[in-house]
């Protein structure tokens, strides 16, 4: 007898990395219950696109909803009993962090305290949950591990993150919960958000518009690409934590007294920002005008994923190179804006 066709409850499946979580999941033969808010954070009609995408496929339940509404994903996991549970929604971005903080305690805090209670009421076999390489914060030592502290968030986007960690591990422990804290590094590609620095950049070169190059360029990311961030999520899904019975190994971050960990998700490379620069100019074929800033408040000049933990666990690293990542993000934009 066949096995049954697993369902998943994917948040925020009409944002870029949910988009492609669900598409990806949908591949593989799942079931997926795509929730998503349709915030006006960025351009809505990007996400309505990518949601009627994704119903293409009759295994695709669109809905429609705000994680912070009582009882909603309490209902969905009632109606639905997904097996996994991938928790991608949430209000992004560092600068918005700080001019409208209000936003990341409805969406980042009560909203994923929502989807803890609903797993709490309605068990499945693993919940992933989205963090943030803004965790790491103040750390200067690099690469950035998992089991380094990370006391030191610079951004109240980055802290609600935190929160979400710390709230996911005491539920872990307190209702035996299998959980995976992803921890995403600078994760760019087709379909990407508007606000991301590789979509503003492509958009004002090719517009001819100058681009805002913040801290002179002196800056470096550990950029990530989609199909890359995918992969190891998906091979996550089916590498659930187990409480520990005996000591911890070294360099892993599951829990000594839960069945929960935290897995960066990141190429293993930083790249200068200038470079990243030169890859959208040799995709885009123009010369990009720049205009040099200092920092940006709230951001890092540098991030750098230790990839050996998901390695380890699932035997996969990223290893797409910008100047390819690039030039397929590019491609598609001009493609989706008929450029």
């Amino acid at each position: 007898m066949a096995g049954k066709t697993r369902t998943a409850l994917v948040t925020g499946s009409a944002g870029f990395i949910g988009y492609h979580v669900a598409a990806r999941l949908l591949a593989d033969g799942f079931n997926v219950v795509g929730f998503d808010g349709m915030t006006d954070y960025y351009d809505v009609t990007l996400k309505q696109r990518r949601h009627q995408m994704l119903s293409q496929s009759p295994n695709f339940t669109p809905v429609e909803g705000l994680l912070e509404t009582d009882g909603l994903v309490m209902h969905l996991m009632e109606q639905h009993k997904p097996d996994i549970v991938v928790h991608l929604a949430a209000q992004a971005g560092v600068r918005w962090s700080i001019e409208n903080p209000r936003a990341y305690v409805d969406a980042n805090l009560i909203g994923a305290f929502n989807v803890l209670e609903a797993v709490r009421a309605h068990p499945c076999d693993h919940l992933l949950m989205a963090s943030t390489s803004s965790i790491y914060g103040a750390n200067t030592e690099m690469p950035y591990q998992e089991t380094h502290k990370v006391d030191t968030q610079m951004s109240f986007y980055a802290a609600t993150k935190k929160a979400n960690e710390a709230m996911a591990h005491s539920y872990s422990h307190l209702y035996d919960m299998p959980v995976t804290m992803f921890r995403f590094f600078t994760v760019y590609g087709p379909w990407g958000r508007p606000d991301m620095a590789l979509f503003k950049f492509t958009k004002a070169i090719l517009e001819g518009s100058p681009i805002d190059v913040y801290n002179h360029g002196d800056m470096s990311r550990d950029f990530t690409y989609i199909d890359d961030l995918v992969e190891g999520i998906r091979l996550l899904i089916d590498t659930p934590p187990q409480r520990p019975e005996g000591k911890v190994e070294d360099g892993d971050s599951l829990s000594p007294v839960a069945a929960w960990r935290a897995v960066n998700i990141g190429n293993g490379e930083p790249v200068q920002l200038m470079a990243f620069i030169e890859a959208i100019e040799a995709a885009t074929g123009r010369e990009a005008k720049k205009n040099f800033m200092d920092m940006q408040p709230g951001d890092v000049p540098a991030t750098w994923a230790a990839a050996d933990l998901l390695k380890g666990l699932t035997g996969y690293e990223p290893s797409t190179d910008v100047r390819t990542g690039v030039a397929r993000f590019v491609k598609w934009y001009r493609d989706y804006y008929q450029v």
